[in-house]
């Protein structure tokens, strides 16, 4: 079985003169929950475009599921969650309503418009169920929480069924109780779903006791493994954000 994510050798540089990432290599087999931290600017964001394919490497290989990542056939297996993901604050759009856009990239709706099929719908309130949000199915979006507004685009990104989830992060302006539930809840779906997942963020202590394994990017790879292997200055956050 190939690996979910590989990177080997891999040479990055928006400019010239200007190497964002270099010496990368890096391979994750599918059903890892791996966090992927370092201080902004550190090159996390560029990683996540070119495992996703937006980017290509100056030198180097990206591979998902032993294809390019930049024509990978298997691209409808990806959910991908952005930075700060969110409507218009005037925006009407419920829980469903948000949900069942993520079965666009399946080809499972056939379309925007019209009802859903039964399959359809029963895929989409799973969804929403496995975030905990049935009770808040119909309601806009915009009325929700911080943290249940990032579960509901979760929700969004389980409906494309995936065998990989990219989360970029997906803590930003959560309280940190929000982020401790939402680092347990990404734990049952990662053990539930047996789901690849990649948690992008500059700091990870909220999911810390659930990864298998920690990858810190700054410029490259400066350490890859258990967290609790990690050298413990990298614990102090005024050094992940330096």
């Amino acid at each position: 079985m190939p690996a979910a994510v590989e990177l080997t050798g891999v040479e990055f540089a928006y400019e010239p003169g200007r190497i964002v990432l270099a010496g990368v290599s890096l391979a994750i087999t599918p059903g890892e929950f791996v966090a992927i931290a370092g201080p902004n600017g550190g090159g996390k964001t560029t990683l996540v475009r070119l495992v996703l394919g937006l980017e290509r490497p100056g030198q180097g290989e990206v591979l998902l599921f032993g294809e390019p990542a930049h024509r990978s056939s298997r691209r409808s297996a990806i959910a991908y969650l952005p930075q700060r993901a969110g409507l218009r604050v005037d925006a009407p759009a419920t829980v469903r309503e948000v949900v069942a856009a993520g079965r666009l990239p399946t080809g499972g709706l056939g379309g925007l418009m019209g009802p859903l099929r039964r399959r359809e719908r029963a895929i989409v309130a799973g969804a929403i169920a496995r975030v905990g949000l049935s009770d808040h199915a119909d309601a806009p979006v915009r009325t929700l929480s911080g943290g249940q507004q990032q579960r509901a685009f979760i929700a969004k990104a389980l409906a494309a069924e995936p065998s990989l989830l990219v989360l970029d992060e997906p803590t930003t302006g959560v309280d940190t109780e929000s982020q401790e539930a939402l680092a347990a809840l990404l734990d049952q779906l990662h053990r539930e779903l047996a789901v690849t997942v990649l948690y992008i963020s500059h700091e990870f202590g909220a999911v810390e006791q659930f990864v298998e394994r920690l990858v810190l990017v700054r410029g490259g790879i400066v350490f890859d493994g258990p967290p609790a292997s990690l050298p413990g200055i990298w614990h102090d956050p005024s050094h992940a954000h330096a």
